[in-house]
């Protein structure tokens, strides 16, 4: 067990409130305070400048399972064996390749400690409201997992449909039957599935109030099929695009603004109900934006690969009284970080079992940087399939510094780039800096082994190309 935290520990019961709210599939600079000059994002804006905004955060995956389980329990995919997106299998032979995909899990284990666990045995009300996304079977879903409430969640990566009926047919991959789901059987006719995960968010605020209270809501959007209300894409087909910066398209522009209303309405009912100053507010993504509908500007990459574009996301904390606001910070956070950081802001203990996140409490409400003292790791042991512009195969990556260095299994490849000098990754430098090439490499092998990875297997059935 880690040590207690320094500074005097609340009382069961008594710690501040904390609203997680994770998109899925937005890119880093889908957001006006991150850049984009297309998609409007007043109430995130407004949400920036009342807190910290990091420059340098990341998903654990570039894909949504592996993230939202790092989030969960403060380890990284490797160690877990959550590596791809649930329930995807098969794509190492479509087509031919190489290798093929490493087993992975398919549901989080109940013996993992997530950090819903810690904190609703410290007396907090928990609910997940929202995509789910970590299991397959109805066994592992939230209320298994530390949450008193799961709202419009489960084992399907896509909702498949944003208004009501809601009626998803989701077919993961090739092999997979189609199953056929509906978020919320209970719907009314013209709702947008955004604005009702919302108003369940503020329900279980409201009923709540008395706190402390998680509310993990893991929104659906922005994620395919890309669908908004009509009045949103008409205003924004009438707007000039921002094609220097790849934000083009009308639709999408729509499904951001009403996450960003989802944002504005949960702020106002913190307001409403007097909770502002003692809730912690986190907005984040689960990896970078889908290269064929948006652009991850500045960066090269979009999800599905180990550029920046892949893994680099927006990452916004706000708690009144304790976060300074106002604040940028270029110090590296990791999806890991959301466990230790979130028991540590609520004075409890960071976890039961090792974790890779570090607690970055005294970042956040002291602007001390935190030292890290260990490098940045990716694990990704599968194939994305073809649905993502440059999709990645077997892969491991490592950011040390200003370093990092992607290493391809298929055919044994480095890439080195620097990150002060070059954030676009335009000049793979493996060759001009072997020795920083070859400390890079051994560190990320020897995490590899430290962590007990699995490692994709060779394809007996693989002819090259001639």
């Amino acid at each position: 067990m880690l040590p207690l935290l320094s500074g005097s520990a609340p009382q069961p019961g008594r710690g501040p409130n904390i609203v997680f709210i994770l998109i899925d599939d937005m890119g880093y600079s889908d957001i006006g305070s991150y850049g984009s000059t297309y998609y409007e994002t007043p109430n995130i804006d407004r949400l920036a400048k009342q807190g910290i905004k990091f420059t340098n955060a990341y998903a654990a995956s570039t894909l949504c399972s592996p993230t939202r389980a790092s989030i969960l329990t403060g380890k990284y995919p490797g160690r877990l064996h959550i590596t791809h997106a649930i329930p995807i299998e098969g794509y190492s032979r479509l087509p031919n390749t190489p290798l093929m995909d490493a087993d992975y899990t398919k549901n989080l284990p109940l013996e993992e400690v997530t950090f819903a666990e810690t904190l609703k045995e410290n007396g907090y009300k928990t609910a997940a409201i929202g995509k789910w996304h970590v299991c397959w079977d109805k066994q592992y879903f939230p209320e298994s997992q530390g949450f008193d409430l799961n709202i419009g969640g489960g084992g399907m990566g896509s909702t498949m449909d944003y208004f009501y009926p809601y009626a998803g047919k989701w077919k993961m991959n090739p092999s997979s039957p189609v199953v056929e789901w509906q978020v919320f059987p209970d719907g009314k006719k013209n709702e947008y599935l955004t604005d009702r995960l919302t108003d369940e968010t503020i329900r279980f605020i409201e009923q709540n109030k008395e706190g402390p209270f998680l509310a993990y809501l893991q929104h659906y959007g922005v994620h395919t099929p890309i669908q908004a209300k009509d009045s949103l894409i008409k205003k924004y087909q009438k707007k000039p695009v921002d094609s220097l910066k790849g934000h083009t398209n009308p639709k999408y522009a729509a499904m951001i603004e009403s996450i960003d209303e989802s944002v504005g309405r949960i702020m106002q009912k913190l307001d409403e109900l007097g909770l502002s100053e003692n809730t912690i507010v986190v907005f984040t993504s689960d990896n970078g934006g889908h290269g064929r509908i948006t652009s991850n500007w500045p960066f090269r990459g979009n999800k599905g690969n180990f550029y920046e574009g892949g893994i680099r996301v927006p990452l916004i904390i706000k708690w009144p009284g304790h976060i300074k606001p106002g604040r940028s910070s270029d110090a590296p956070f990791i999806s890991t970080d959301f466990y230790p950081t979130l028991l540590g802001l609520a004075g409890l203990y960071p976890g039961r079992e090792y974790i890779d996140g570090i607690n970055q409490e005294p970042l956040l409400t002291q602007g001390k940087t935190v030292s890290r003292n260990k490098p940045l790791y990716w694990h990704f042991p599968n194939y994305t399939g073809t649905g993502h512009p440059n999709a990645s195969g077997p892969c491991s990556a490592i950011r040390d510094g200003k370093w990092k260095l992607i290493e391809y299994f298929e055919d044994g490849s480095l890439e080195l780039y620097d990150l002060e000098n070059d954030i676009r990754e335009k000049s793979n430098l493996a060759k001009q800096y072997p020795q920083v090439t070859a400390d890079l490499h051994r560190k990320l092998a020897g995490w590899r082994k430290e962590a007990m990875v699995q490692m994709p297997r060779v394809n007996p059935d693989y002819k090259a190309a001639h």
